[in-house]
């Protein structure tokens, strides 16, 4: 976690370097490049947990649900702790760590949450689209189509072209025959988060691998 660190530290470093002795200094660039400096190092430290963390939730699918949450719920602290720049009064969240960030704050949150048929909360259950209309409704207010085939046909969302160029964030969706019947969110590394199927709960899985990677059909971006 050297990277959370940093980007806690980084401001008193900059600013005890760049103040200037003499009143007749302009100080608004140096402002400007504290700014930016943190803006980058919040998003190099929530880079950082993703990365440590993906591994992790791929093998997860063995252990105790209990045991999962409390794994994830350590981790997305880790991650949160890397916006926590509020004391320094530089940048709100949003705009240091990207809403993309926001997303994948919010959808990791749910890891555990158990599947179910038309569910689209916490407290009764997701299905895969009820998963991903919540996260993006609840994290940055859009609203979503209902059913996974209407998401892949939303004309304001950008094709994604192929798996290559998939970025986090971006919806991904899967089903036989080109007819879409299932969607989750890219999270980066190969992977996507969803919510699979009954008897099973929030997760994340590889497309590049095994059972959805055969399924794979299409991805969109959304504007945020």
């Amino acid at each position: 976690m050297a990277a959370v660190v940093q980007a806690q530290t980084a401001p008193a470093t900059v600013d005890a370097a760049s103040t200037p002795a003499s009143s007749d200094v302009v100080v608004a660039p140096a402002a400007k490049s504290v700014t930016t400096s943190v803006k980058e190092k919040a998003a190099e430290a929530a880079t950082a947990t993703l990365s440590a963390l993906l591994p992790r939730l791929a093998a997860s699918d063995t252990l105790p649900l209990v045991d999962r949450s409390a794994m994830v719920a350590g981790d997305i602290s880790k991650l949160l702790a890397a916006y926590d720049l509020s004391k320094e009064g530089v940048v709100a969240q949003e705009q240091q760590g990207g809403k993309v960030q926001v997303v994948l704050q919010r959808a990791l949150a749910l890891m555990g949450t158990p599947y179910r048929w038309g569910g689209t909360s916490p407290d009764s259950g997701f299905d895969c689209s009820g998963l991903v209309g919540y996260v993006f409704r609840t994290a940055l207010g859009i609203e979503l189509p209902r059913v996974s085939r209407d998401m892949a046909a939303k004309a304001d969302a950008e094709m994604v072209g192929a798996r290559e160029e998939l970025r986090q964030g971006d919806l991904v969706f899967f089903g036989l025959k080109g007819r879409v019947n299932h969607v989750g969110i890219y999270v980066g590394e190969g992977r996507f988060l969803h919510s699979p199927s009954r008897g099973k709960d929030v997760r994340v899985d590889s497309l590049l691998t095994g059972y959805w990677a055969n399924r794979y059909l299409s991805a969109r971006r959304v504007a945020m």
